[in-house]
């Protein structure tokens, strides 16, 4: 499974913007927790409905749109 197939865009959930598996969780989100210095394991510990993977694949997308690359596979 490619890791930005975790990665969902649904104008119904967090107002369209990018989320984990059709979650409330956005990538914007993650990446506030991980500036906060959270751990994946803390992230995970604190939230069990994440997994590593999804962590994973939210600094994957952030990777890509920031180099400018495509974004495929973001439904």
């Amino acid at each position: 499974m490619n890791l930005l197939d975790r990665i969902t865009m649904n104008p119904e959930i967090v107002h369209g913007k990018p989320a984990i598996r059709g979650m409330r969780w956005s990538v914007e989100m993650i990446l506030d927790l991980l500036g906060s210095g959270m751990t994946f394991d803390e992230i995970i510990e604190d939230h069990p409905e994440l997994e590593k993977e999804d962590i994973l694949a939210c600094l994957k997308f952030a990777r890509l749109y920031l180099s400018g690359q495509p974004l495929e596979n973001i439904n």
